[in-house]
């Protein structure tokens, strides 16, 4: 045991290192942003940009998924940087095998490999929070191991500390958006991730939620092989989606179709939503249906919710501003000047656009793969002019999906009727049936009511 704990400080020592590497290449972009902005100083913003993901890329801990999550939001950062940020998948370098022996023994105990024919020494992927293991039951099933980095809970407080503090600085230089909302709800979705146990009942719940969706697998949590910080589930095989973007368009269709149902079946049906719809949480099947692979980041809304994201789509079909408002203020926008009401029907316009009219469409007419760049930082930047808008918490992950989904139906270049599908959903929508329905499940799986 003395040289367990001794292996996870020398760990947990070279950890330290690459924050403190982190940190200066943090505290470079500040101070180099900085001077661009308010002194037109010149500097090589590619080269800096390629040593701050090369650094972020390294790092176990939440400071690559925040940076995953930034690198999506248009005019945040120049686009050298967003460029690079973006790069950061999960195939983050993973730790070696002695450091899995460790973690394993510190989970399973010291006889962890009894419980296993085959157990890969070689991660299969490694992401911000844990790397995952593949390994073959005693009974023959293929399995999944997820485990987490040592001393994560403490790596997460600090750095949504130093977020906190990167997050003031800009706004004293960008009044467009008030992140104070922002970072609580970024700080509460991250601690929850480290939770494997409440991943489990989330994964539970999905599979409980798409059971009769056959375009959509959810994996199958092994509750003897999981702890708090290990998770271990049936293995899904499957391949990137990127893979299959050359594909023939009924092929992409389908895949398309099966991903927006995965994600927004539980939300209209059940008020969940997959938060995270990032590359590395999903793979295709050679049938186009999708595997889901993390649930750590799983945000449930109140049905009121939910019902006003289909209020808002009435708002903006029936041209009903009072609506509109009533949508916004429900869902926790405050203060709302008529200036700013405009601003935020041109975002609502662009992610409605495709669900408002009854025909086969993309997911947007034109600009590209850069799904909703322009229209975003056009946004932005007229936030600024009007003093800007602190963006409520529940709104942050609701963004987020739209955004990750949309740029995913923009690469597939699917053609659907976005409308239709829409409404096979919300036709019939019952506030009080989705409050009984939620109740039950999530009491069922032991997750909490949204307060």
């Amino acid at each position: 045991m003395a040289d367990q704990n001794s292996s996870d400080r020398n760990s947990l020592g070279g950890r330290v290192k690459r924050y403190a590497k982190v940190g200066r290449a943090a505290g470079g972009l500040a101070a180099k942003v900085a001077g661009n902005r308010f002194f037109g100083l010149t500097i090589d913003k590619a080269e800096h940009a390629s040593e701050l993901q090369a650094a972020l890329g390294g790092l176990k801990g939440p400071l690559m998924k925040v940076a995953q999550i930034m690198s999506t939001v248009p005019d945040m950062l120049p686009e050298e940087y967003m460029t690079e940020l973006g790069r950061l998948q999960t195939n983050a370098p993973s730790m070696g095998w002695p450091f899995v022996k460790r973690r394993m023994a510190t989970e399973l105990g010291p006889d962890w490999q009894s419980h296993y024919k085959e157990f890969e020494h070689q991660a299969a992927a490694a992401a911000s929070l844990g790397q995952v293991h593949r390994a073959e039951s005693e009974d023959g099933t293929m399995l999944a191991c997820k485990l987490q980095y040592p001393d994560m809970s403490s790596a997460v407080e600090a750095d949504l500390k130093q977020l906190k503090v990167v997050f003031g600085i800009y706004h004293r230089y960008d009044k467009a958006l008030d992140p104070s909302n922002i970072h609580a709800e970024l700080s509460e979705r991250l601690r929850e991730e480290l939770d494997y146990a409440r991943e489990a009942n989330n994964m539970k719940l999905y599979g409980h939620i798409l059971k009769a969706e056959t375009g959509v697998h959810v994996p199958v949590p092994v509750d003897a092989l999981s702890t708090d910080r290990l998770l271990t589930m049936n293995w899904l095989e499957g391949e990137p989606l990127m893979s299959f973007v050359e594909h023939h368009a009924d092929a992409r269709n389908a895949l398309a179709e099966n991903m927006f149902r995965a994600w927004y079946v539980p939300l209209y049906n059940y008020g969940v939503i997959h938060g995270d719809p990032h590359l590395g949480n999903y793979t295709v099947r050679d049938d186009y249906s999708v595997n889901l692979l993390d649930f750590g980041c799983v945000r449930v809304f109140k049905p009121s919710f939910v019902r006003a994201v289909i209020d808002l789509y009435k708002a903006l079909r029936d041209d009903d501003e009072a609506l509109a408002v009533h949508a916004y203020e429900t869902w926790g926008f405050a203060n709302l000047e008529r200036e700013v009401i405009d601003i935020l029907n041109q975002w609502a316009q662009f992610l409605y656009a495709p669900l408002l009219e009854d025909k086969v469409t993309t997911i947007q007419e034109n600009g590209g793969v850069a799904y909703g760049a322009g229209v975003a930082a056009k946004v932005h930047r007229e936030l600024r002019t009007v003093g800007g808008v602190r963006p409520p918490r529940e709104f942050v992950l609701m963004d987020r999906a739209a955004i990750g989904l949309g740029s995913v139906f923009t690469h597939l270049g699917a053609e659907i009727n976005w409308h239709r599908m829409f409404h096979g959903l919300i036709d019939g929508f019952d506030e009080s049936k989705l409050d009984k329905r939620q109740a039950k499940a999530l009491g069922t799986f032991d997750i909490p009511l949204p307060e």
